[in-house]
């Protein structure tokens, strides 16, 4: 950790000098004004086992278009027969929980990020899209942090076939819908780019985020998707 900035407070070193896959930061703490200013300039924390938290900027940007979400005829199919139901900002604990519980996988949500990912959830500023079975059961979701017109997406869970994906489908639904310009999808997996994520140079998805920041936009109430 001696070779990147330790933070304090919510001074952030500037992430377009950040390193393309390391830390650019390391420290500080995950109260609300912290992490909004880190998302704000595109800068994401990923605790360790530790408890240290390092942030992140990464260079590229998976990046997933308001316009480019890629359905494919399975997903369409799953999607047509309804036995999964979404709704938005419900159960923002519960999609937060299931995203940390990988057994065997290890989780970078530790239980002090879940709480700070409430926190801001309080503040209306961390939303959650959840899935479920005709049974009721938490079967997918996704969630994220806003600042403006940008959702900052954090991590997504699937417990049956094409749970994180119809979670997906409903949630760029809605920001669509309601003004928002930007998907951040943080780091590209062959996942996301199934589903159309792009992969954006960090100072191209910088400027991006400068400009949905600065922008209007509400993710609408709590209820169905």
């Amino acid at each position: 950790m001696r070779s990147v900035h330790r933070l304090r407070g919510a001074q952030f070193p500037d992430p377009a000098r950040a390193p393309a896959d390391a830390p650019l930061a390391w420290g500080g703490n995950l109260a609300p004004d912290v992490l909004l200013a880190g998302y704000r300039r595109g800068i994401f924390p990923w605790p360790l086992a530790g408890g240290t938290v390092t942030w992140w900027s990464p260079d590229p940007r998976a990046v997933i278009p308001l316009d480019g979400l890629h359905v494919s005829r399975s997903l369409r199919r799953t999607l047509a027969r309804g036995h999964l139901h979404a709704t938005a900002d419900l159960d923002l604990a519960g999609v937060v929980a299931a995203c940390a519980d990988r057994p065997g996988e290890g989780t970078w949500i530790t239980p002090g990020l879940a709480a700070a990912y409430r926190a801001l959830a309080a503040l209306g500023a961390c939303h959650s899209i959840e899935v479920r079975d005709t049974g009721g059961a938490l079967v997918g979701g996704v969630f994220g942090v806003t600042v403006g017109a940008a959702f900052l997406g954090e991590s997504m869970v699937s417990r049956v076939t094409d749970g994180s994906k119809v979670a997906l489908v409903h949630l760029v639904a809605r920001l669509r819908s309601r003004g928002f310009t930007l998907f951040d999808a943080q780091l590209m997996t062959p996942h996301l780019a199934s589903m159309g994520a792009v992969a954006v140079p960090r100072a191209r998805f910088l400027s991006l985020l400068a400009a949905a920041a600065d922008t209007p936009a509400d993710y609408g109430p709590p209820g169905p998707a």
